[in-house]
């Protein structure tokens, strides 16, 4: 068992972003939040996640990961397929999904919402319909058992079975700029390739809204909850892909028209027993405009409030990692990006419960 140790691992990375269209609300503008009284470009904890689940795929073996979709008949019905060719594959998926509570509507349709699963859970789905079992308690356990990574890192919501909800590992917070922001428009026209030569006029016009900004992203893993949730032995080679997507990846949307894929200015990564610490209260303040920029003032001022945070409330993290110039008094010297991921994970794997890794 577990012991009720508590082991968070929260990421603060400082970021700026070009002028772009990251994450458009339903009118395709830029989606701003309102912060400390101030106007903020805003990337949701969804577009963000997204972006990680997607990089999962280069630093993560592909039966780890689960595939959410409303089609879990063909997922199921491929595995039973892969076991007995001459079954008719869909029918047996459909009666397996069913027998374990889930509502399908059909073949073709699939669940009326998304639905996470794991490649194990499809696979133990398929081997019980091979097999004839008639137990329905084996078929809702095959649900229940064997999450993917990202089903226990982001968890898994079902409306119709709460039975089947999974508590996500990992917070992931709505990104905000550290200083205020205002929206431009950009006003473009597309030619015709084909027109007269003596039509002047374009073929097209529109406009794109965007902003720039540096960007404050925090998320926070509970590690004692991944660890409960998964093969522990694993946790700490997970907190490493995390991480690592998490400071790598973008959003890609409007990418194509801003080319705004950058890398952060700062990281700061803290292992702590007590709590997890969102630090954007940094920035309630918003950051002036100068002849400095954002990204160097707002190192500054995280570095400035981490440190009154823990003299005042929670005291020192124990231990943190840093990237980026700036970031120094808050953990000694600035790491690379590999060396800060070796020391993460081997912080990790130190600090779980004894005998739960190993």
């Amino acid at each position: 068992m577990m012991e009720n140790k508590r082991l968070y691992v929260d990421f603060h990375v400082l970021q700026t972003v070009p002028p772009s269209c990251v994450n458009r609300d339903d009118t395709g503008s830029p989606k701003t939040a309102v912060y400390g009284g101030v106007t903020r470009a805003r990337v949701s904890s969804q577009a963000w996640k997204r972006a990680m689940r997607l990089m999962f795929g280069s630093l993560l073996k592909e039966e780890q990961l689960g595939v959410r979709t409303k089609k879990i008949v063909a997922l199921v019905a491929g595995e039973i397929a892969a076991l007995a060719p001459e079954a008719d594959a869909s029918a047996l998926a459909v009666k397996a999904l069913a027998e374990a509570g889930l509502n399908i509507k059909s073949e073709d349709k699939g669940t009326e919402a998304l639905f996470f699963m794991s490649k194990a859970q499809a696979a133990a789905l398929a081997q019980l319909a091979v097999e004839g079992c008639k137990d329905k308690k084996a078929y809702k356990n095959a649900l229940k058992e064997a999450p993917s990574v990202d089903m226990a890192l982001f968890g898994r919501m079902v409306a119709s079975d709460p039975s089947l909800n999974y508590d996500a590992a990992a917070q992931v917070a709505h990104s905000i700029s550290t200083h205020g922001v205002q929206n431009e428009y950009d006003y473009f026209t597309a030619v015709d390739d084909c027109a007269p030569e003596d039509n002047v006029g374009a073929g097209h016009l529109g406009t794109v809204e965007f902003n720039s900004s540096t960007l404050y992203r925090y998320a926070t893993v509970n590690v004692t909850e991944l660890a409960a949730t998964l093969d522990t032995e694993q946790s700490p080679a997970i907190l490493r892909a995390f991480a690592q997507a998490f400071i790598c990846s973008m959003p890609t949307g409007k990418q194509n028209t801003f080319a705004n894929r950058t890398l952060p200015d700062a990281v700061y990564l803290t292992v702590r027993e007590d709590q997890p610490v969102n630090l954007c209260g940094a920035f309630e303040k918003a950051v002036p405009p100068s002849a400095n920029g954002f990204a160097e003032p707002s190192i500054m001022r995280l570095a400035s409030y981490a440190k009154q945070i823990y003299t005042n409330f929670t005291g020192e993290p124990e231990e943190a990692f840093v990237i980026g110039e700036g970031m120094e008094e808050l953990s000694g010297a600035s790491m690379t990006m590999n060396s800060l991921l070796d020391a993460l994970e081997d912080a990790v794997r130190r600090r779980l419960p004894v005998g739960e890794v190993s």
